[in-house]
């Protein structure tokens, strides 16, 4: 298999409550992370992540806007325990995401949508490769189920075609019923293209 160069985090984003943002810091402990975190006068969080040489830290800033601390990151990452770390954080706390894992004769990204993979695409030779794209296929039956407005109109028509008849059937006046026919019909057309 082929070693990773790198990783980069391209307009990564992570939006924690403040019981989130404890449980971050608590999640880069377990994962034997050197961090320092400071508060800043207006709430805001300076968190810098380092590898267990000092050999790579990364800066994280979460700005405090109303009850959730917004982090908005651009980096690249090298050694594997802050890459791993990283990676599982954007996972677990459901972070938005476009990474880059460079190889050495080609590129992975991986777009991540709310923690999840949603897409990963091969660079090599200057050329895109689509591998894996997530599609919501159940997601999408249950919708199409859910939908019943055409069954519903059906239904509609039904009535109105019932009453119609009933209607037919007790007048005696020709004109009524030419004018009922011609109702009839319209319906039965509107009814056929519904069906269909």
């Amino acid at each position: 298999m082929a070693q990773r160069i790198a990783t980069e985090y391209v307009n990564a984003s992570l939006q924690l409550t403040a019981e989130e943002m404890a449980g971050f810091v608590r999640f880069f402990e377990d994962q034997h992370i050197k961090q320092q975190v400071r508060v800043l006068e207006n709430g805001n969080h300076e968190m810098v992540l380092e590898d267990d040489a000092g050999r790579e830290e990364v800066r994280l800033t979460f700005e405090r806007k109303q009850d959730l601390y917004v982090c908005a990151l651009s980096c690249r990452i090298v050694h594997p325990r802050l890459t791993n770390a990283m990676r599982k954080a954007v996972s677990l706390f459901r972070g938005d995401a476009v990474v880059n894992r460079i190889y050495p004769h080609y590129t992975m990204i991986y777009h991540y949508a709310e923690g999840t993979v949603r897409k990963i695409v091969e660079i090599k030779n200057n050329e895109s490769r689509v591998i894996f794209e997530f599609k919501d296929t159940v997601g999408q039956l249950e919708a199409t189920f859910r939908v019943n407005d055409i069954e519903k109109e059906i239904e509609i028509v039904q009535v109105a075609i019932n009453q119609l008849l009933d209607l037919r059937n007790q007048c005696s006046d020709r004109g009524q019923i030419s004018l009922i026919d011609q109702r009839l019909a319209q319906h039965a057309r509107a009814l056929f293209l519904m069906e269909a």
